[in-house]
């Protein structure tokens, strides 16, 4: 939980009348709750092909459809769960003025903790006006995200033109849902899925909202605490056999991780020559295979350019992409790695801003992303996806023990105005390591609140 003082005290009425703004608390998923907590509205411009499929999955989680004319809506104040636009036949700019109609008066009735997303399409290099639209929509998500208020979030998929409507239910479900509470003004592009949509042998269940990644074995990389504990946690909720990785020094805590997670522990320095060798060997021993990969190992040794030393330059690299990159390279080359495998690489804003003082922790988050789009059409080869999630301001034991202006800084830049939690991570990168995200691959997803660090 958020040791977040000032939120809680902005919650007060009593300081909210001395002018004090209201933090909001963000709604986070817990199984067994519904998709949206009230109606939904559904429109579409230029007559794309996903407004239907997109009422349609709606319906089947038991979300009521929101009329237009606010007097039918389906809740009693009119107020709106989610909003969803598809704009992926949206080419001229009578399209675009057709999408701010039916936004305007929708965005006004957004509830709390409410949902915008809009669908578009790729850019069309052979049409300038359409290739002009399909960039606004990017202006127009990163913007509305900045005006949404209440912990509402407003982001985009950007669809590829032969990407079947299935492809994007896995996506649309977790922008939707409480689990994306801290992923705001992102855009993710969905393309034609890699291998089977769905897994052919039946290891998990997409369509089973409590456990999606049911039968999926799941190996998570620095799992004793922090954000590590918290995803194999929530791979664990969600169905996964977890493999929990960690130093040997932290072997307590990771076994008390692999105890609650029903999982095993292994005790690897992932730096070792031979760790890929012996992680693997343990996944073959034990279950034949692997599903997910969750590369989340990391280590910081901050220190400014001029000053950097060799060592702290060696030991953050080391861990946080040469490891990556060796097990990586081990699965490319061996068959453990299941058809419809899933890679998630725990990023950085930091690898996309850079930071004061973390040119070494900085330029390994930034590798990542590199390895990640480079590694994307390779494993694409086997029905394989690699994406990359980039943490902004996370409340962990680490950022607790930042000077009190750092801390409140980090936590207040961004457009929820507060932190997130690690499970915020995790839950994103549960549905990247879902079987039926395959048309998510290549991407880095920021899991920041819209910082404006980057952005």
């Amino acid at each position: 939980m958020s040791n977040d003082t000032f939120r809680d005290l902005s919650q007060n009425p009593l300081v909210q009348r001395l002018g004090v703004p209201r933090i909001p608390v963000l709604r986070r998923h817990t199984p067994g709750a519904p998709l949206l907590a009230g109606p939904a509205l559904v429109g579409s411009v230029g007559g794309g092909r996903f407004a239907e499929p997109m009422r349609a999955l709606l319906k089947d989680a038991g979300v009521p459809e929101s009329m237009t004319d606010s007097s039918l809506a389906g809740g009693d104040d009119g107020r709106l769960a989610a909003v969803v636009l598809d704009a992926t036949a949206a080419r001229t700019l009578d399209d675009l003025a057709a999408a701010q109609e039916f936004l305007t008066p929708a965005v006004r009735r957004l509830a709390p903790n409410g949902r915008l997303l809009l669908l578009g399409p790729e850019p069309d290099a052979d049409d300038v006006e359409a290739a002009a639209v399909a960039q606004a929509l990017d202006g127009i998500v990163r913007s509305a995200a900045k005006e949404v208020r209440a912990g509402a979030t407003a982001n985009l998929l950007v669809v590829h033109p032969d990407a079947p409507p299935a492809s994007v239910d896995s996506s649309v479900r977790f922008l939707l849902s409480a689990r994306s509470a801290y992923v705001d003004g992102q855009v993710v592009h969905v393309g034609v899925p890699v291998g089977p949509v769905l897994d052919p042998v039946g290891m998990d269940s997409p369509y089973d909202v409590d456990r999606p990644l049911a039968g999926r074995v799941a190996v998570v990389t620095g799992a004793a605490r922090g954000i590590g504990a918290a995803i194999a946690d929530t791979l664990a909720r969600d169905g996964a056999v977890i493999v929990a990785v960690d130093v040997p020094a932290a072997g307590a805590a990771l076994a008390d991780v692999a105890n609650r997670t029903g999982g095993t522990a292994l005790q690897l320095d992932i730096t070792a020559t031979d760790a890929a060798e012996r992680l693997l060997a343990h996944l073959r021993e034990r279950h034949g295979r692997v599903d997910v990969v969750v590369h989340n190992a990391g280590i910081t040794r901050d220190k400014l350019l001029a000053n950097m030393d060799a060592d702290r330059w060696n030991a953050v690299l080391a861990v946080n992409l040469r490891a990556q990159l060796a097990l990586n390279a081990a699965l490319l080359e061996g068959d453990l790695l299941s058809d419809t495998g899933r890679i998630v690489c725990v990023a950085s804003t930091s690898g996309i801003a850079g930071n004061r003082g973390q040119s070494n922790y900085a330029a390994s988050k930034a590798g990542v992303i590199g390895m990640v789009r480079a590694l994307a059409p390779r494993l694409a080869q086997r029905g394989a996806t690699v994406n990359a999630v980039a943490p902004g301001f996370i409340e962990t034991e680490m950022t607790a023990r930042m000077p009190l202006g750092t801390r409140e800084a980090g936590r207040r830049i961004n457009s929820l105005r507060q932190g997130g939690l690690p499970v915020d991570v995790a839950e994103t990168v549960g549905w990247l390591a879902q079987a039926e995200s395959g048309g998510v691959t290549g991407q880095v997803v920021r899991v920041c609140g819209q910082s404006m660090i980057g952005a």
